[in-house]
């Protein structure tokens, strides 16, 4: 059987084995933390509103294409902060739909401060039988379809779960760091015939903020992605110049059997309250036989003012990375 045919089930068969369809891979993760880690909602410190498109492994068919928004910001009458994540996530014949708010509580220091959050929300998830393609199915295009195996759907179904997930997060002017859980209550999608386990997700970052001078400023950050099976590890480092152009470099893996991708990041900002920010991923791995590469890009606005009632914090800090 050619690649073509059998692609989309072998992404299929991987993502049942990797605990379902793994959380969405992105190159920008230092920019939009809220994804997962519900305490950095409001960390900001103003409305911040986030979208993004990642097409990972260019060239081949079935690759996971992922699109999002994620909009925050501060409540202080409530002492903490708000967000709301939509995430839409395609893997071969896999589509998972996820919409989650979040809630943190935040305490004030001279140290920093330290945010507790909690998420929940709505997966939808979906698979498309008919792209699927089994070695001893039988197919005649159009419309006939048996894959002699009674597990897989012929059409697309589709069905949807309930999602938790908590956070903790610090952050001062000079380092930030956070661990996330995804999927707290290891929901279970189930399908006509499949019963697939979605297991938490741990997600661990670090990152650290350097003036070098008035107009140069270092950036070095990392995220521990785990589900204590499987461990993914992302690091990378962004200079940021005069305020308004910023780029840097990434890794993703930490040995010789999950080094994963290379990355060149770029971005500009585009006006007082718009950045726009660029990766290019080189393949790594084995798939850089059938891949050309992945892009992603990010677009944020942030709206640079305090809003709703209450008492503001006393210290507000640049959270960005970049």
């Amino acid at each position: 059987m050619q690649l073509k045919a059998t692609l989309p089930i072998f992404l299929l068969l991987y993502s049942l084995v990797a605990y379902g369809q793994q959380p969405a891979q992105y190159s920008l993760y230092m920019m939009n933390q809220l994804n997962w880690n519900p305490g950095y909602a409001g960390l900001e410190h103003s409305l911040s509103v986030t979208g993004g498109f990642r097409q990972q492994w260019v060239g081949l068919e079935g690759s996971p294409s992922t699109q999002f928004i994620s909009a925050h910001l501060p409540l202080y009458v409530a002492s903490g902060g708000v967000g709301l994540h939509l995430e839409n996530d395609e893997l071969g014949a896999e589509k998972m739909t996820t919409s989650i708010l979040s809630y943190n509580y935040q305490i004030f220091s001279e140290a920093g401060i330290l945010s507790f959050g909690i998420s929940g929300g709505l997966i939808q998830y979906t698979l498309d039988g008919s792209l699927l393609r089994t070695p001893d199915g039988s197919y005649s295009e159009p419309g006939f379809i048996n894959h002699e195996d009674d597990l897989l759907p012929l059409s697309a179904v589709s069905t949807s779960a309930n999602t938790f997930g908590a956070g903790i997060y610090f952050q001062n002017e000079k380092i930030e760091a956070g661990l996330g859980v995804r999927h707290l209550n290891e929901p279970i999608i189930n399908l006509e015939s499949l019963s697939i386990p979605l297991k938490r997700a741990f997600f661990l970052n670090l990152g650290a903020h350097f003036e070098i001078s008035s107009r140069l400023s270092l950036h070095p950050s990392m995220l521990v992605k785990s589900d204590l099976t499987q461990t993914q590890t992302d690091i990378s480092l962004i200079a940021r110049y005069n305020d308004n152009i910023f780029g840097g470099v990434a890794f993703r893996g930490y040995n010789t059997n999950s080094i994963d991708a290379a990355s060149v990041i770029v971005g500009f900002k585009l006006s007082e309250n718009l950045n726009l920010y660029y990766a290019y991923d080189l393949t790594l791995s084995d798939l850089n036989t059938v891949s050309n590469g992945s892009h992603e890009i990010m677009v944020n606005y942030n709206l640079n003012k305090r809003l709703g009632a209450g008492r503001p914090p006393r210290i507000i800090y640049n959270p960005r990375s970049l």
